[in-house]
């Protein structure tokens, strides 16, 4: 089938089991019942996706409070009770953020329980979105390591031990997420391609990177309007995802200002194009979308193109996003007839 359809990874979470339309968002309550709630909002994500014709689905990362920090809660050497404000993406944005503290590893596993309730509640293929080792280090305050590049590999470790318990759980794609690739980008030739390469180490299971320019928040939707007329970050990057074993990448295509003739750089590459901008409230037209995977299609061959939003949805509303989802399935469905 031409243009398969997934989601970047987040959805928004119910008003009843976090605060709304907010990152990093309060949990609603604690213990069992918080599990409790994890788990219904992670079969509702499923069921709207399903509804909205998504063929690879996510469990929306309804059991996470943030994309990073929830993998990091799960790990020895972190100091989660005294966190530090820290500079974001090279000082885009300031957050309170953990500190690693001492030698790092899992304390058990991370997402089993949400990705074994969606391996169960769906037949569809299911993709689970892991923070890359870049962004991660980007994200926390080092009080051990003393070098970046250091940490970086060893959470690339963690993430690969994570990863393939999730393939052996049943996930038929793992997307590790790396919005630092394109603000950092010598650091990536240098050094965070092979940091990646490491997390996703002897995979069997097909495998992404999402990169992107960020969520629809004011930071990120400032610090865009300081980039010009074209935005050719992936310039410098591009070429060297193309020689890695990453098979998939995904890229906001909606609304951006990211020459689509950038993709023709990743030849070997499956593209998750982003047909929806999450940077705006304005619910796409079927149409919109089927122009988008056109556009798309002059660069990338058809064979070759999922059809994704351009990030996360966690901080949207959610009536905005569910109709952005029925959007995504009903513009696929619609190019298929006329570009297939």
């Amino acid at each position: 089938m031409l243009f398969p359809t997934t989601i970047a990874g987040s959805l928004p979470k119910p008003e009843w089991l976090a605060e709304p339309n907010t990152l990093w968002a309060p949990w609603k309550s604690s213990g069992a019942e918080l599990a409790r709630a994890k788990r219904d909002a992670t079969l509702l994500a499923l069921k709207l996706q399903e509804d909205a014709g998504i063929d690879i689905l996510t469990e929306g990362e309804q059991a996470r409070q943030h994309f990073v920090h929830g993998f990091l809660e799960k790990i020895e050497g972190i100091d989660f009770a005294h966190k530090v404000e820290m500079g974001i993406r090279k000082d885009r944005y300031k957050a309170m953020v953990p500190q690693v503290v001492a030698p790092l590893q899992l304390r058990g596993r991370v997402h089993a329980d949400e990705a074994r309730v969606a391996r169960t509640h769906t037949q569809r293929k299911l993709k689970f979105t892991l923070p890359g080792p870049m962004t991660i280090i980007d994200t926390i305050a080092d009080r051990y390591y003393g070098d970046r590049v250091k940490m970086a590999f060893a959470f690339a470790d963690l993430l690969n031990e994570e990863a393939k318990a999730l393939q052996a759980d049943g996930v038929d794609l793992i997307q590790f997420d790396e919005p630092a690739f394109n603000v950092y980008m010598d650091e990536v030739n240098d050094w965070g391609i092979k940091a990646l390469e490491r997390a996703a180490d002897g995979l069997t299971c097909a495998t992404a990177v999402h990169i992107c320019y960020g969520y629809g928040i004011k930071a990120n939707t400032d610090w865009k309007e300081t980039l010009g007329s074209q935005w050719r970050q992936y310039e410098d990057i591009f070429p060297a995802i193309d020689n890695s074993p990453i098979q998939q990448v995904a890229i906001e295509c909606r609304n951006s200002k990211v020459p689509l003739e950038l993709l023709a750089l990743l030849k070997g590459k499956i593209v998750q194009a982003g047909v929806i901008d999450v940077a705006s409230d304005e619910v796409e037209t079927a149409e919109d979308v089927v122009k988008v995977i056109d556009a798309v299609s002059k660069f990338v061959p058809k064979s070759n193109i999922i059809a994704t939003t351009n990030c996360g949805m966690a901080p949207m509303r959610r009536d905005i996003a569910e109709a952005k989802l029925m959007a995504l399935g009903a513009g696929a469905k619609l190019a298929r007839q006329q570009l297939g």
